[in-house]
């Protein structure tokens, strides 16, 4: 008796990975977790390095968390340099010149729980909470730590975390409770805490407090007190501002200790000022429409911002990059808004350069940027973007797992594909589930690992998908 046996055939080296790269990007309107083995995408696709041109390419390390738990700094050739028994939302690589010069650290997350009583606020899509979260050494030793000296003894952070100058840290958090005039019994504002090397938070801002200063009209304000939706904002990052040209040509909306963060529900993008606290710089949550067919692949620029939805990320880039002074942000054309914006069916995602000040996009990658619909390249939530010193743009399409570099000119010079999946069962049914999501990930200069850590730079050139297929064999 015999009977069919799938293989595919991986040829010389990580090369033959490309194996239907081009349609699994192109294919991925998904959700965060299915069922196997039924896929949006293709079921059987290459994982790690796809594509890798070391000469065109910011050769670098990258962070991310898999789905199994475990975050992993990998090299542009795909190879494993190092592991950390932990996640993190994010897992966040250190910059040893914030903490004198020290390799090697990464903020993960500590200790999670299950949530409870006022923790289980609808519309939250998890229950589990971060209770403590902190900084570990390149061999996880603890270094520092926070939730114990925060409300009720939980860190309760999410989606951001950074070292500060000062050598504080400032945490993004929730605090669950109810709020006059909203519908929810219960919701789940958005924090920010400045938190000093013992643990203690010396600074507070809450989103709830500042409503007033986004600039929604009284209509769209009534949409946002009557959701039943408690995590009503879902603000995704916090960052500090950071030194800047702005600020140095006199504009005070850009200090480099301020603030900025995004809210994806509420599709706006906003700048606290750090000594008032107030809101004194905004993009959104009110956009003309992406242009007038719909599509988000137009390539003219620069033009003034248009419909931003669902975005993450938002970052003013770096003094001493490519743009820098510029804000960098993952448009990912999902639904959100107060009301709803309109989004395009089949339309994309993007990653947009925009000025500050004039509001002008002045550079956007899309599908379109790399030959293809623009409907190749979307991920309707998590994902983020960074400039590379060399000009070239870091994008994780976290919906699907994808990390690559492209040019200014929209050529792709490197790729991955995450290898660990989260692996679940369905709560009812028991059915299996996989997914290949990562909600960031972060290039690391080869420096901020400890002395001496390997990396490769071993090219990685993709066959023809035309010419790349699947065997069957019998016996």
């Amino acid at each position: 008796m015999s009977r069919a046996i799938i293989c595919v055939s991986i040829g010389e080296g990580a090369a033959a990975r490309r194996f239907c790269a081009s349609l699994f990007a192109g294919l991925a309107l998904f959700a965060l977790s299915v069922a196997t083995p039924v896929f949006a995408e293709p079921s059987v696709f290459p994982t790690g390095t796809t594509i890798y041109d070391p000469a065109k390419a910011y050769n670098s390390y990258v962070l991310f968390p898999g789905g199994d738990d475990v975050s992993r700094l990998i090299d542009l050739a795909g190879k494993v340099v190092h592991e950390w028994k932990y996640t993190g939302q994010p897992a966040a690589f250190i910059d040893p010149a914030l903490i004198d010069g020290a390799r090697g650290h990464v903020f993960v997350t500590l200790e999670t729980e299950e949530g409870k009583g006022a923790d289980l606020v609808p519309g939250r899509t998890q229950t589990r909470i971060r209770k403590t979260v902190g900084e570990v050494d390149w061999d996880g030793k603890r270094v520092w730590t926070f939730g114990a000296n925060a409300p009720g003894g939980r860190a309760y952070q999410h989606h951001d975390i950074a070292r500060l100058p000062n050598g504080n840290t400032l945490v993004l958090s929730n605090i669950s409770y109810p709020l006059p005039g909203f519908a929810a019994p219960q919701v789940l504002d958005d924090v920010a805490y400045e938190v000093n090397p013992e643990g203690d938070i010396v600074w507070t801002w809450a989103a709830s407090d500042h409503l007033e200063e986004i600039g929604f009209t009284p209509e769209e304000l009534k949409l946002v007190k009557a959701t039943k939706n408690g995590d009503y904002l879902h603000v995704n990052n916090l960052k500090p501002v950071g030194p800047n040209h702005w600020f140095d040509e006199g504009d005070q909306r850009f200090a480099p200790d301020n603030l900025i963060f995004d809210s994806r529900s509420a599709n706006f993008i906003a700048i606290i000022d750090r000594k008032t606290r107030k809101i004194v710089w905004t993009l959104g949550p009110h956009y003309p429409p992406v242009s007038e067919d719909g599509s988000t692949t137009s390539r003219k620029v620069p033009r003034p911002v248009d419909q931003i939805s669902g975005q993450h990320d938002a970052q003013i880039i770096p003094k001493g990059l490519p743009g820098a002074g510029n804000l960098l942000v993952f448009d990912n054309q999902g639904e959100a808004g107060y009301p709803h914006a309109a989004v395009s069916f089949t339309g994309g995602s993007r990653v947009l350069e925009i000025n500050p000040v004039t509001k002008e996009i002045v550079w956007q990658y899309t599908g379109a940027s790399s030959g293809q619909p623009g409907w190749t390249f979307r991920s309707t939530h998590i994902s983020n973007a960074r400039r590379l010193p060399n000009g070239n743009t870091f994008i994780n399409e976290g919906q699907i797992g994808r990390f690559f570099q492209v040019t200014p000119a929209g050529e792709i010079v490197w790729e991955y594909i995450n290898p660990y999946p989260r692996r679940g069962r369905e709560p009812d049914s028991g059915r299996a589930t996989v997914s290949y999501a990562v909600y960031r990930a972060q290039p690391a200069p080869y420096e901020w690992a400890p002395e001496g850590a390997p990396h490769s730079e071993a090219a990685v050139t993709p066959p023809d998908n035309t010419s790349f297929h699947v065997s069957e064999r019998s016996h």
